[in-house]
């Protein structure tokens, strides 16, 4: 059975070819649906047929796809690579590849290539490193283990409190790959039980390949102490919240400051200068933190309840003041900085970023000021602690600092590669370090630099991923481009109509790029990184028996919003026994939170969607206006509006779709969604209740005064303002029409579960009929857990369908 939200998939014992497969991210990290309903077997003696094809419909299309996953490892010269690809259920196959003539050599075994050169561990060091607890879970990842032993190996996720979780064998000569999550570690066993190495799951995809224990892993360098001088004369101690000038020869000290205490004290990090010659520390001035209590009611160590509780910043809670503060080691004294530019800095996590230029001259940091309507990077003359700005980015609505602030120091030439919004687009802009001005826009044009992968200093260009860049197509599907630092060259080196991601040979030369779209299993190529040039086809993933075991392709959807003028993208998803003949509720997944886009672009299996379309239903999921990746017009509708939540284009679309699609029955529409889109699910029956009839929403955060800060101010702004009264399901629950299910884990780190809470008070106090459940012992993502997962289908069911043996 798999475990809960952020767990990897189990896989039991495993034979040569057997079934492996992936879960998928939504609002929460997911555990996959086909073992998440195991649990709710019994709902096949109630519920019919229908439950049975849900139930088995993970297990059913679990490793169909093949020829879908190529990891290349390279020979020396990095003129060719080599890699393994799985053919069928119990088949693969060796690729040899010559990237510059671009001849491909397919052979049945290893050996038959006749390599120069084999390496035993591949792509990734399995290590006898100390066993250490799994990481809360980064992005999905896999990793794929390969047993060259002559008898079986044993897998252990080692879980986030550092016990072994058993995952099955993998037997002699047998390949699987394994759903994870970077960040999580995996212990491989021998028959017998003996450790045989340690490895953590990076955000790549990676291959292990198994032919006996590890080496033991070389002892790391110790790391330099960054209190020390980078001369090793000085070094800067912290004594009683006061900082001390050591003489690291002598050990003679000298007190730099007399005035700290522990609501007022000086600390590290410590930021050197290069030269030596000075360095910067933090003055903090601290507030009382905001305390989150929860009561953990069936502790599994012990009989009674347990009070946990955690610091929990707010919107509009009193912030730490964070200021920077320079060490003169000439004159051993401190030259405070004048807060001129930077009077109110949003300090959450109470620290700043410091970094010299290489002559030591000034060194530099970010102010995004509270509100998130005005940011800098800021620069401190290392003599005289005067201030200057070095770019300022200010907006009517907010300045995207998760994602939108990405820079690169081109210390050689004194300039920046800094990325904007400033046009409309995120774009990339190069700037004069010494005088603060802009030399010229790198990029432009309506499409967005998604992220950034290298700035070559030496040929003056950047490589880069962006989405939007040819007419027509998917607006959201990334490619890879390049431009000069001057703004020319311009030039798009992906082609195929669909969401790419690129990865480039070890010298560069060339990149292997895999794309997909929803319907379109992935497509691998080899092509020039100079040009673009196709140099020869990989492989062509094959979804034949994906398709034979009952999964549908979802089908793309385009549609105009709002405004009858923009384009509003998403995907339909249809039950494997799809009659057009007959009609079909709709229920749609939401998650409308500003900070990225979620309609799926590329090829996956979608599990938890597929699973509830086999109920009999028709899902869709679209990404309207005011989530992000389509420019700041659109983004800047969430700006104090996040109830919004893009409804009026997705209803438009979903409106659209059903024109054409009589199949479509919207006078039985749902929802469903957790987090934000659990905020959204409950607002459908608030504000679009002559739309949506249905809704389950999980761990939302109903009033955005109650959630996390910095996720909130971004969105919301600063002070607090009437904004957030407008967009609470709190204050609008007496407006709630129809059949709502309300969801939340006792133990929400992620989203105080009071904002659930005090949305059932307000629905009690305006004796309003809803169902509620608290789910025991669960985090965040409460909807994701065996029972949470059941209790949502029922009610889908029972509100949108009925019983399935009634029909």
């Amino acid at each position: 059975m798999s475990g809960g939200p952020g767990e990897p998939e189990r896989i039991g014992t495993i034979g040569a070819g057997c079934a492996r497969g992936r879960a998928h991210s939504g609002f929460a990290r997911l555990a996959t649906l086909a073992v998440i309903l195991t649990v709710c077997l019994a709902s096949q003696i109630v519920m019919g047929a229908d439950y049975a094809r849900a139930l088995s419909l993970a297990r059913r299309t679990s490793g169909k796809v093949y020829r879908d996953n190529v990891v290349p490892h390279w020979l020396t010269g990095n003129q060719s690579f080599w890699y393994r690809v799985t053919t069928g259920e119990d088949t693969t196959e060796y690729v040899l590849v010559d990237a510059v003539l671009g001849k491909v050599t397919r052979a049945a075994s290893l050996a038959a290539l006749n390599l120069p050169e084999v390496t035993p561990l591949l792509t990734s060091s399995l290590e006898q490193v100390p066993v250490h607890a799994s990481g809360a879970g980064g992005e999905e990842t896999t990793i794929r283990f390969v047993n060259h032993l002559t008898g079986p190996i044993q897998l252990f996720w080692i879980d986030t409190d550092g016990d072994r979780q058993d995952y099955g064998r993998v037997e002699a000569g047998a390949t699987h790959e394994q759903h994870t999550y970077a960040g999580h570690v995996w212990l491989i066993a021998d028959a017998s039980g003996a450790t045989l190495g340690v490895f953590e799951a990076g955000a790549e995809a990676a291959e292990i390949v198994v032919d006996g224990a590890a080496k033991k892993a070389a002892t790391p360098p110790e790391s330099p102490d960054e209190n020390t001088s980078p001369d090793g004369k000085w070094r800067v101690e912290f004594r009683e919240h006061n900082a001390m000038l050591v003489d690291t020869a002598s050990g003679g000290a000298t007190a730099l400051t007399h005035d700290g205490t522990a609501d007022l004290r000086y600390r590290g990090p410590v930021a050197w200068s290069p030269d030596s010659s000075g360095c910067v520390i933090e003055l903090v001035r601290e507030v009382p933190r905001r305390v989150v209590t929860l009561v953990e009611s069936s502790p599994p160590d012990q009989l009674q309840p347990k009070v946990l509780t955690y610091d929990y910043f707010k919107p509009g809670d009193q912030l730490p003041r964070v200021q920077p503060e320079l060490i003169r080691v000439a004159e051993k004294k401190i030259l405070p900085v004048a807060n001129d530019l930077f009077p109110n800095n949003f300090t959450p996590d109470a620290e700043l970023d410091f970094r010299w230029s290489p002559r030591s001259d000034e060194f530099y940091f970010d102010y995004n000021q509270r509100g998130h309507q005005l940011y800098r990077i800021l620069a401190v003359n290392a003599t005289n602690a005067a201030v200057r700005t070095v770019v300022e980015e200010r907006s009517k609505t907010f300045i995207d600092y998760e994602t939108k602030t990405w820079r690169q120091w081109l210390d050689d030439s004194g300039e920046l590669l800094w990325m904007s919004e400033r046009d409309g687009w995120a774009h990339l802009w190069l700037y004069d370090v010494a005088t603060g001005t802009v030399k010229n826009e790198v990029t432009r044009g309506d499409w967005v630099v998604r992220k950034v992968l290298n700035a070559d200093a030496a040929k003056r260009q950047v490589w880069f991923m962006a989405s939007g860049v040819r007419p027509g197509e998917d607006p959201y599907y990334e490619h890879l481009c390049r431009a000069n630092f001057d703004g020319s060259g311009f030039v798009q080196l992906t082609q195929g109509d669909g969401d790419h991601e690129v990865e480039f040979s070890p010298d560069g030369r060339c990149f292997i790029d895999r794309y997909s779209r929803v319907e379109l299993p992935t497509v691998t190529e080899l092509h020039r990184s100079d040009d673009g040039k196709l140099i020869c086809d990989l492989e062509k993933a094959d979804d034949s028996q994906l398709l034979q075991a009952g999964w549908t392709a979802p089908e793309r959807f385009v549609a105009k919003g709002r405004d009858g003028q923009t384009d509003i993208y998403g995907v339909i998803v249809k039950p494997s026994d799809f009659d057009p003949n007959k009609k079909y509720p709709v229920v749609e997944e939401v998650y409308a939170g500003p900070q990225d886009s979620f309609a799926p672009q590329s090829f996956q299996r979608l599990p938890r969607q597929h699973a509830i379309a086999e109920l009999g239903f028709i899902v869709v999921q679209a990404d309207g206006m005011g989530t992000d990746n389509r420019g700041k017009k659109f983004h800047d509708v969430c700006w104090k509006n996040l109830k919004d939540a893009g409804f009026p284009d997705r209803i438009a679309w979903i409106k659209a779709a059903a024109a054409t699609r009589p199949w479509m029955d919207l006078s039985r529409m749902g929802i469903y969604g957790g987090s934000a889109g659990g905020q959204s699910a409950l607002r459908a029956l608030l504000d679009h209740h002559d739309f949506y009839k249905v809704a389950v929403a999980d761990c939302g955060c109903h009033d955005n005064r109650m959630d996390k800060i910095w996720w909130n101010e971004q969105w919301m702004g600063w002070p607090v303002d009437d904004s957030y009264a407008r967009s609470s399901n709190v204050e609008d629950a007496g407006k709630l029409q129809g059949k709502l299910l309300l969801m939340v884990g006792e133990l929400d780190h992620n989203v105080d579960p009071s904002s659930t809470m005090q949305v059932v008070n307000a629905l009690e106090k305006a004796n309003k009929d809803f169902d509620f459940v608290i789910v025991t012992g669960s985090d965040h993502g409460s909807a994701e857990t065996p029972y949470g997962s059941r209790r949502r289908m029922e009610f889908l069911v029972h509100n949108l369908l009925g019983d399935p043996q009634d029909e």
